[in-house]
């Protein structure tokens, strides 16, 4: 193997048993429970009732080498890093690490919930094996990043969830580990405290540290990553060094993917009174599905058709409109006028419709989510999780003059102008 490895994944593989939850037992236990129930524990072995978090998973990372690990939620990218952290045993394969280890998962791991926030902060730097006075040289640094000295003293327990973070990833960056790993928390903090982290993860980047990233944010994956890899369903879809075209692999699919311009419900979830939907669509001004590419010289309309069987005021219907890059251009609910204009919605089948104006957007493909929502209470159909997705690509007309290529930036709307002398 190369010097230059940092981490080696083979066949990299974790079963759980659907219905259980993993229990960290000593042997002591697991035998007691295996003779005075020996018919449960047989039966429950003998069930091929198994769900693969990862199955056959393998690749190397480079030392210095910042990865990035996308997907859909449940394709297996917490679970791996938990793996690589050991935190989680795999089923099968091997992982072979070179290198002190520094993880940031979600909320919940790695403290200790009844030590305050400064113990913790001298519990983390033991874990990874470093000195008292190693620890000490960082502290001030680590408090004054965190932004949270006057709880230093409180045990984490009492935290809010942005806290927490903010502590758990300013010990993670400053204590100097060969090898971090950092999952999709720095969603649970503020704005200005993510751009903090992210110009924090590019210093830690440019002193060699080898990186693990997962998270949902594009833009981010792609100006700090070297290599991305793609999980599905527990599998791995793609590696490449080229994270550009990972990150459109992940978004639209791979070149011989149909990404298609209309859903249609297959009748297996969304089972709630409030929306159930049933189609979502682009089509022209009188409901017809267009076939993409589309012209940009006309209208297009999104169409999203559901069922409510229980009227509430408080239900949010719209979608989510990214570009090719997985950046959110804007999202737009039914609601966003004043009340007395909202769509009325009733019991049965509703059919709603939204407009993008010609000559909006610019030429590419873009992915529109259907989002709903009862407002500050449910989700219905959640972004990046549960939501419905079909793809709008746009070509050509793009302006009325004969001279216009393509513009540059995401919109491309005509303006008026005039001379005004």
């Amino acid at each position: 193997m190369s010097g230059n490895i940092a981490i080696k994944v083979h066949n990299l593989g974790k079963r759980y048993s659907i219905g259980e939850q993993e229990k960290n037992r000593t042997l002591r236990e697991a035998i007691t429970g295996a003779i005075s129930s020996p018919s449960k524990w047989i039966s429950r072995k003998s069930k091929d009732n198994y769900f693969w978090a990862l199955k056959n998973v393998s690749f190397n990372v480079e030392i210095g080498e910042v990865v990035g690990i996308i997907g859909r939620n449940g394709a297996g990218k917490s679970t791996l890093l938990k793996i690589l952290s050991r935190i989680t045993t795999p089923t099968e394969g091997s992982i072979e690490l070179h290198g002190r280890i520094g993880s940031l998962l979600e909320v919940g791991t790695g403290f200790h919930q009844e030590l305050t926030g400064r113990e913790n902060i001298y519990l983390s730097g033991a874990i990874l094996g470093m000195k008292k006075l190693e620890i000490d040289e960082k502290f001030d640094d680590i408090v004054k990043f965190s932004e949270i000295e006057q709880f230093l003293d409180t045990p984490v327990k009492r935290y809010s969830s942005g806290m927490y973070v903010r502590l758990a990833f300013a010990v993670a960056a400053h204590l100097d580990p060969e090898i971090l790993m950092i999952d999709e928390v720095l969603a649970v903090g503020d704005v200005a405290f993510q751009k903090k982290c992210l110009r924090k993860m590019r210093d830690v980047t440019s002193e060699g540290r080898t990186i693990l990233f997962v998270s949902h944010n594009m833009n981010a994956i792609e100006n700090l990553c070297d290599s991305c890899i793609i999980l599905d369903k527990g599998n791995l879809r793609d590696y490449d060094k080229d994270v550009r075209k990972m990150v459109n692999n992940y978004i639209f699919g791979n070149q011989n993917d149909i990404n298609p311009s209309s859903w249609m419900n297959d009748g297996k979830g969304f089972e709630n009174p409030w929306f159930k939907p049933l189609r979502f669509y682009i089509g022209d001004e009188f409901g017809n599905r267009l076939v993409m590419p589309v012209s940009n010289d006309s209208d297009m309309w999104i169409f999203i058709e559901g069922e409510i069987d229980e009227v509430d005021i408080s239900l949010c219907l719209g979608y989510a409109l990214y570009n090719e890059n997985g950046l959110l251009l804007y999202w737009s609910y039914h609601t966003d006028v004043v009340e007395t204009d909202w769509v009325k919605l009733e019991r049965g089948i509703n059919r709603l419709s939204s407009k993008i104006p010609k000559r909006f957007l610019n030429e590419g493909t873009y992915r529109v989510e259907l989002i709903a929502s009862l407002h500050c209470r449910q989700w219905i159909c959640e972004p990046s999780v549960s939501a419905p997705n079909i793809f709008l690509t746009i070509q050509g007309g793009i302006s009325e003059s004969p001279y216009a290529t393509q513009k540059p930036g995401i919109l491309a709307p005509i303006m008026d102008w005039r001379l005004n002398n």
